[in-house]
């Protein structure tokens, strides 16, 4: 059967025009009766992307008819960017949509786009054609109503700037300043608002969970499970089978042991360690085996693959399978049999893998171990941890040690270790946020990664040598336009990548992440240099990861919470059991492509929507220290203002422009930094600054900052302005000499 990469490959090579259905038959030579099936592979391609389909049912390649697909970001401020769906030769990046030119299309919606004007090779600007497919029909916002009672809905998402008009009984018992779900009945056109009834009322932002629940909906992501993958969930049971057990290898004799966060509920990665003759280790990498119990086509298999991955906010998780799998059978539990999948791997001296077997393989995994129990043994094996796990001491330390050697195995290759701290939010007993700190990586989470990243290259290495269809995680060089522009303001700085922007390697940024640590400049330096980076993604084909400096790699060792990692796990599983027939490996090269697209998109919403609660939460925690004063670091610079990172909290804020009342600045965007016209006063990223809180804005998710040298200013030119408006005032009062004279004249 042909594939969907040959009938582009027709069209590409033999047709010069947009060709319809009864042309391609002809050209490919297919009799009446396959029509259907050309039909539904078209529509795949359109679905991917790789065809634009056209008046007159005829289908087009995309660059051929100047047209780009892709996802619309839209700005708060009305305009937007189209991300293209693939790669394009002449689009070196987004195109930009101006609001006259989005066509009604709303945040995240896919569209059709026809490139109108090109400045410069990489800044395309464009016109959306059609909506191909709306982001979602429902949004969540505040609802309000007007001085005559006519209800609406002010969305949450600034992206989507028009107020939903809600008629009168479709409010749901919804009251002012409820948070709701809005579904739409009516889509904006250029003449109406959108029009929508409220579907489910979620409470006001004051009552706990709420902002869970509001940041679920907005996103689009589902807190319960389908009721029939629970069901077939239940049904597989607690314990073995007899017949799960068959053919597999019984690692159960060997030292094993998961380590996890002390909160962790599923815990799906396990470790063994042997010594080998002649100073080499063997290393096993042991992944609760999904693929297993989740059969595809399944309710279980569906479920997973609309989720994409399992969503984890700071005190509670989203998991992507039901509670009976991800915490239960799926979950290696100690003192209890679990199947697995095992990357088992022989380590030379020099971290190199020198030999490997991937097993359908049996564990029992002997203690349960935490981070926090990991890292007390490992410095002192007198602690009360060390002396609770005294026999498991050599073990770890072995562990340690190999560790080690895979770190600078790495660190040779030149592969990007950021070492960015994190916010984590302490709670009181209530639950409520009492304190944001750092959340350090300790030796026990280093240890833990670089097991997993071996195991991943390892796996991602031996599906490319058997040619298994699979999905990789591919993360490709930054665009040398953006690493230009991060040259130029390193320079400004007094720092260099040292090497041309066409040919940089991990290597260059990792000397220079080297060269920073422990400076004030290096996190917001830091951030920058991460978005000079693309995003990873997922890929069937593999295509190298930039950042781990890896020619292979794939995501292997988390399907519990990953689709992608099942998939993975599937493609092992047929390559050990020789199940690749030509019609399998054609079926997965098919479909892939769009699992991966659609794997990608979900973890980017997963991503979005942790990023948006903890923000969130953090602006709220603030929410009572407006007039105290802050350390921060600059770590964003733009046309309105400066981003202001405080320093022990964690938080962000925007010093906005019109703050900056001592001077006129000047923005120099290509510098990073505004600068006083008069003063020649600069403030550039990463400088260390003094702040005060002057606002908290909880709705929009926002603080306002102002910078306390130019209070101070200011305040001194008010206060220099009055003392002398006062002297003013005295000598407009003192009569003039001789005034009493002339009076009396």
């Amino acid at each position: 059967m042909i594939t969907a990469d040959e009938i582009l490959e027709t069209l590409r090579r033999e047709v010069d025009h947009p060709a319809t259905v009864r042309d391609l038959m002809e050209r490919l030579g297919w009799p009446a009766h396959r029509r259907a099936t050309l039909r539904r592979r078209l529509a795949d391609l359109v679905e991917r992307g790789d065809l634009i389909r056209i008046r007159g049912h005829r289908y087009g390649l995309p660059d051929r008819m100047h047209l780009v697909t892709g996802r619309v970001h839209v700005h708060p401020r009305g305009f937007g960017f189209v991300a293209p769906d693939h790669p394009n030769e002449d689009i070196a990046g987004d195109v930009y949509i101006a609001g006259t030119n989005l066509n009604q299309a709303m945040h995240g919606d896919r569209v059709v786009v026809r490139v109108e004007r090109r400045s410069d090779p990489d800044r395309a600007e464009g016109r959306i054609l059609r909506i191909v497919e709306r982001a979602t029909a429902q949004l969540v916002g505040r609802y309000e109503t007007d001085g005559a009672g006519i209800g609406y809905v002010v969305p949450l998402d600034r992206r989507l700037p028009m107020d939903v008009q809600v008629p009168r009984g479709a409010q749901a018992g919804a009251q002012p300043g409820d948070m709701v779900v809005a579904e739409l009945t009516r889509f904006p056109t250029a003449t109406r608002s959108p029009l929508g009834r409220v579907s489910e009322v979620l409470g006001t932002l004051d009552n706990p969970g709420v902002d869970v629940r509001v940041v679920l909906r907005a996103h689009g992501i589902p807190d319960a499970h389908d009721p029939e993958a629970v069901v077939e969930a239940q049904e597989l049971g607690e314990t073995l089978r007899p017949r799960d057990r068959r053919g597999r290898t019984d690692f159960r004799h060997l030292t094993t042991v998961t380590i996890d966060g002390e909160t962790a509920r599923d815990f799906d990665d396990a470790i063994t360690l042997e010594p080998l003759a002649g100073g080499n280790v063997r290393l096993g990498v042991h992944i609760a085996d999904v693929s297993h119990y989740v059969a595809e086509g399944s309710a279980l298999d569906r479920n997973a693959a609309e989720r994409g991955t399992s969503v984890y906010f700071p005190d509670r998780a989203v998991h992507m399978f039901p509670p009976e799998l991800a915490t239960g059978l799926c979950s290696l539990k100690p003192g209890v049999d679990r199947l697995v999948q095992s990357c088992v791997m022989d380590v030379d001296g020099a971290g190199e893998v020198v030999r490997y077997a991937i097993h359908d393989g049996m564990i029992q995994s002997d203690t349960r171990m935490t981070y926090t129990d990991v890292d007390a043994l490992l410095r002192d094996p007198a602690s009360p941890a060390g002396e609770k796990y005294a026999g498991l001491v050599p073990f770890f330390d072995g562990l340690r040690a190999l560790a080690a050697i895979l770190t600078e195995r790495r660190r040779r290759r030149g592969a990007l270790d950021f070492d960015v701290p994190v916010a984590r939010f302490r709670r009181d007993d209530a639950g409520r946020v009492e304190a944001i700190v750092a959340d350090e990586r300790t030796t026990a989470h280093r240890l833990i990664e670089e097991f997993m990243l071996v195991a991943n290259e390892t796996v991602a290495e031996h599906l490319v040598r058997q040619e298994t269809p699979a999905l990789f995680r591919v993360h490709e060089p930054p665009d040398p336009a953006k690493v230009e522009a991060f040259e130029e303001f390193a320079a400004s700085i007094g720092y260099s990548l040292a090497a041309p922007p066409d040919a940089i390697a991990p290597a260059h940024f990792q000397r220079l992440i080297e060269r920073l640590r422990g400076r004030p400049e290096a996190r917001p330096v830091a951030r920058l240099m991460l978005r000079t980076m693309r995003l990873a993604r997922y890929e069937p084909q593999n295509r190298g990861h930039f950042g781990l400096a890896a020619a292979s790699y794939t995501h292997f060792t988390s399907p519990i919470r990953r689709y992608p990692d099942l998939i993975v796990h599937r493609a092992l599983r047929a390559s050990r059991r020789s199940m690749q027939s030509a019609e399998r490996k054609r079926r997965w090269s098919e479909d892939l492509p769009a699992i991966a697209r659609r794997t990608s998109e979900l973890e980017r919403r997963a991503e979005d929507a942790e990023r948006e609660l903890v923000h969130w939460q953090m602006v709220r925690f603030m929410a009572d220290k407006v007039g105290e004063e802050f350390n921060g670091y600059v770590v964003g610079v733009t046309a309105f203002g400066l981003f202001v990172e405080l320093v022990e909290q964690f938080v962000e804020g925007l010093v906005h422009v019109s703050s900056m009342a001592d001077d006129y600045y000047r923005y120099v965007e290509r510098h990073h930094l505004w600068q006083g016209e008069s003063t020649g006063k600069v403030y550039r990223l990463g400088d260390r600054v003094r702040v005060q809180l002057v606002r908290v804005d909880t709705g929009h998710r926002r603080l306002d900052l102002a910078l306390t040298d130019i209070l101070d200013a200011t305040r001194r030119s008010r206060e220099g302005k009055t003392r002398r408006s006062r002297r003013t005032a005295r000598s407009d009062r003192r009569p003039r000499r001789g005034a009493g004279r002339e009076r009396r004249r």
